[in-house]
């Protein structure tokens, strides 16, 4: 039963790997398996609280609860990506131990996203980071590259002792339903499943598991050669409280900054939406401080895009943008909000992105030379002219996809963004 659980989690893990190459290679868009990223799903329900949100996320936890921290193991990009890590080093580590910092590292990144922004979560968070480097950005690429070193030398430490996503799902399932156990008196503390251990989970000389940072993976199962591990519903033995005890002051100033933390977001949010005010945005933002504050930055409307018009966060911009520069917008094209996972992008219909303005179309007569080819060009319909004038644009009805600018042969045609998207 031990090596059917090992092998069943690794057939899910290898499934779920392959999903995400596709997905962020822009070749398959597997809704359901990127709609339940604990960071993008945890956004979507702050920024809509919609119904199949709120209901995924329960499922979320509520697997944790029962099974432990299985979504580690199986559906988190980042989180497979250092599983593949290991198995390709193939070396001996020497796992660190549970820290308490990542408590405060947690309540900060999510404290924030409670006040309004994702901007300390877009830095942090295991799917994001994930996305960032398959999309070719430096923040992602340099995550890759430290967690490559860390795993070299510390195994999992990465989600042991910094991910926020798995300090929220390590509390719940330090109380899980089903846990690693040791059986006492079949142990000879011989080591072996410690070794195995990616996050160092397993203190053999104690004869006792962290079911907290412990992500089950199973490879504990495999090895002991005693029998001696189980995955059940064994009631394992925890510390007492006290209110002597450090647990309380770290439960208490965790709360005091991750209240400070949310107050902090605030602020934080109006700075960072007033940086976007010259984006054009991807339909379904909304307002430049909306998609600001809730863009995660995992590229994954970049990589899905067809026209390849969505450009990564730069030094100009903190977030996805658009740039009409080599191509422009399909008018028959929504795929950008559709595989948007965490709600910065509103769900749009194709009907709907169709009446979507997200910018506005004008023209320089300087420089314009009355060819019509914009006229032509419109998908909409938006741009009038008459024999021998200057084109007109109908503002009430131009959507500003770049469709004119595109096929301008002299340049005369400019989008600039507009305040806030709204439906003609």
């Amino acid at each position: 039963m031990n090596k059917l659980y090992h092998h069943i989690r690794l057939a899910v893990a290898v499934i779920a790997g392959l999903l995400f190459i596709l997905a962020f290679g822009g070749l398959f868009y597997p809704l359901p398996i990127l709609d339940i990223q604990f960071a993008a799903l945890l956004q979507r329900v702050l920024v809509d609280v919609s119904a199949a949100a709120v209901i995924l996320l329960t499922l979320l936890l509520l697997t944790a609860f029962l099974f432990g921290r299985i979504y580690c193991s199986t559906l988190c990009p980042f989180g497979l990506f250092q599983e593949f890590l290991m198995f390709l080093f193939r070396r001996k580590n020497k796992p660190a131990a549970s820290k308490p910092y990542k408590y405060f590292l947690a309540a900060i990144v999510f404290g924030a996203l409670v006040g309004g922004t994702a901007c300390l979560l877009r830095l942090i968070a295991p799917y994001t980071l994930f996305g960032s480097a398959a999309g070719g950005a430096w923040l992602g690429l340099s995550a890759a590259a430290v967690v490559a070193v860390l795993v070299w030398f510390k195994g999992r430490l990465f989600c042991a002792n910094i991910c926020p996503v798995g300090v929220i799902l390590g509390l719940i399932s330090r109380h899980a339903v089903n846990k690693i156990c040791i059986d006492e008196d079949k142990c000879v503390a011989c080591g072996l499943c410690a070794s195995k251990c990616p996050t160092g989970s397993i203190d053999f000389k104690n004869r006792k598991v962290d079911n907290e940072t412990c992500i089950k993976c199973f490879n504990c199962l495999t090895v002991c050669r005693k029998g001696s591990l189980s995955y059940d519903r064994k009631k394992e033995a925890l510390p007492a409280f006290s209110p002597l005890r450090r647990r309380l002051l770290i439960g208490g100033s965790v709360i005091a900054v991750f209240a400070v933390a949310a107050r902090a977001g605030i602020k934080l949010s109006r700075e960072i939406a007033a940086k976007i005010k010259k984006a054009i945005l991807p339909a379904g933002a909304g307002t430049p401080e909306d998609f600001a504050n809730r863009c995660l930055n995992c590229n994954l409307c970049v990589q899905n895009c067809p026209m390849k018009i969505l450009r990564k966060a730069d030094e100009d911009y903190p977030v996805v943008h658009i740039d009409y520069t080599e191509s422009f917008c399909d008018y028959g094209c929504n795929r950008c909000s559709a595989v948007c996972p965490s709600g910065a992008l509103k769900k749009l219909s194709l009907e709907e992105k169709r009446r979507t303005q997200i910018g506005l179309a004008s023209i320089d007569e300087t420089t314009c030379i009355k060819c019509g080819l914009c006229v032509m060009k419109c998908p909409r319909a938006a741009i009038q002219k008459e024999d021998g004038d200057y084109p007109q644009i109908d503002a009430e009805n131009c959507i500003g996809c770049g469709a004119c600018q595109q096929a301008c042969p002299v340049k005369a045609i400019s989008i600039t963004p507009v305040a806030e998207q709204k439906t003609l």
